[in-house]
């Protein structure tokens, strides 16, 4: 049986695969601790070290010190609830000061404190360390631009003394998934337009393909959002959601245009769905988009691409019969004089 391998995030980058001695080697030179997060066999997401019970009992108390606290969050810690089952929408509590980011045209309702304030950028320049407001959302703004968004999103801030809600809908038929960006190692890459809202502080920029056939043919062009903080978001995606766990080495392949988010771990290309006839006519495009792990990925089975495609077809149909349908008298005549 051959023995387990791990990924690691060291220093920002991805390391691996490494056997659980070569873990246990980083560690003791200090290149790697307890906070070091980890993926491998058994994990969803990447995880500290010391959270890992196949590593932490390999690492001994003796050898590592134990885990700080977690530091806080940068982004507002919010409450949320998800209503519906179809075509759902969430709803967001804010305590007294608390404010989250969402697009334009997404409110469904707010309670009367709720102000709302419409910016310039993603909204997240203002958040704890953010550094120069201006640049920040000028950077936003560009970043936004550049994936086909609005320039600006707005702000929902809870300006009272209590608890106030404000309620986000989703555009079409689907599920709202909420995602704690502190539990995905701080990241998320997801299609263009599946973001909804996340807490202040979440930053909201761009991730580029940077294979040529990727960016060509990969059913979301160069661009894709990069959701990045330790806050909340949620993403909408079209239809029922199936999320699937790659382990390193593993790999998947889907319609490019199902994919709604995975874990920047993942690495994406495309692929020829096969020969010529197949291409042309077996209905499923030109590429299928490969997925390789280790990381999550999320499929939703309704893209909104199919979904216009099959409202625009049904529409033209519907359009040819008010013409005359062969079941009323000018449809029956036109069968016996061929007209």
């Amino acid at each position: 049986m051959s023995e387990p391998v791990w990924h690691l995030l060291v220093g920002g980058h991805q390391v691996g695969p490494v056997s659980p001695e070569d873990v246990r080697s980083r560690v003791r030179d200090g290149s790697a601790d307890r906070a070091t997060l980890a993926f491998g066999p058994g994990l969803s997401a990447w995880t500290p070290l010391g959270a890992v019970p196949a590593l932490a009992s390999l690492l001994g108390a003796a050898a590592v010190p134990p885990m700080p606290p977690p530091p806080p969050r940068r982004a507002h810690e919010i409450d949320f609830e998800v209503h519906g089952t179809e075509m759902q929408f969430v709803e967001v509590t804010l305590d007294p000061g608390e404010a989250v980011v969402a697009e334009a045209g997404s409110l469904m309702y707010m309670t009367p404190a709720i102000g709302m304030e419409t910016v310039f950028g993603d909204g997240s320049g203002a958040a704890p360390g953010g550094g120069s407001k201006l640049m920040g959302a000028l950077l936003g703004a560009g970043k936004r631009l550049l994936t086909g968004e609005s320039l600006f999103m707005t702000v929902f801030t809870n300006r009272g003394a209590a608890r106030e809600r404000v309620a986000f809908a989703a555009p079409y038929a689907g599920k709202i998934l909420p995602m704690d960006l502190s539990k995905l190692g701080g990241e998320l890459v997801c299609q263009k337009d599946s973001f909804l809202c996340a807490a202040r502080g979440v930053q909201v920029g761009i991730a580029f393909q940077k294979r040529i056939g990727v960016g060509l043919f990969g059913g979301e062009g160069f661009i894709m959002q990069r959701l990045t903080g330790d806050g909340l978001t949620f993403v909408h995606a079209g239809g029922t959601v199936h999320a699937v766990d790659l382990a390193a080495g593993e790999s998947l392949r889907v319609d490019t245009g199902c994919l709604v988010a995975m874990t920047p771990s993942v690495h994406y290309d495309i692929q020829l769905v096969g020969g010529v006839k197949t291409a042309l006519f077996g209905g499923e495009g030109l590429f299928f988009a490969t997925l390789a792990g280790p990381g999550r990925v999320w499929l939703q089975s309704l893209p909104l691409s199919r979904l216009a495609d099959r409202i625009v077809s049904a529409a033209s149909r519907t359009g040819r019969s008010e013409e005359g349908s062969v079941l009323d008298a000018a449809g029956i005549g036109r069968i016996f004089t061929g007209g």
